[in-house]
């Protein structure tokens, strides 16, 4: 059985000490280093199964644009800062059937309210990077 601090099933919250100070409206895909006072929350976007194109894909482009403001108001708030990235693959769903919805999301991204957004196989160059920076936040107390 999984620990409850690293249940994907648990909602993203944010604490000042045992005060809650915000938590998200919905669950991401995974937090570091916990779903509590995460450094770094990441969403995973893929439709390998999806026989046609339709509103799955739309609604998690805006579940993306929601999570993504309601981290802005924590950070306008509060002043902290939750790294937010996004995982992009399946090149048929998104550059032959969404590309308006890939548009969209490079937006999100622009206006702030994503970190990054990795597509496809640059996840096994990037996502190691990010690993280490997370880690080094997290050992230098910013966890």
């Amino acid at each position: 059985m999984a620990s409850a601090k690293f249940d994907p099933r648990r909602l993203t919250t944010m604490t000042d000490g045992a005060m809650p100070l915000r938590t998200l409206s919905r669950r991401v895909d995974g937090a570091f280093p916990a779903a509590v006072n995460p450094i770094a929350i990441w969403e995973i976007k893929e439709y390998y199964t999806t026989t046609t194109f339709g509103s799955r894909v739309a609604d998690g482009v805006y579940e993306t644009l929601l999570d993504g403001m309601e981290l802005a108001e924590l950070r306008r708030a509060t002043g902290k800062k939750v790294a937010h990235v996004l995982f992009v693959d399946d090149h048929y769903t998104w550059w032959r059937c969404g590309r308006s919805y890939l548009c969209r999301l490079i937006d999100i991204l622009h206006m702030g309210y994503v970190d990054e957004v990795i597509f496809g196989r640059e996840v096994l160059t990037r996502l190691p990077d990010l690993a280490k920076q997370w880690k080094a936040a997290y050992d230098g107390g910013l966890g």
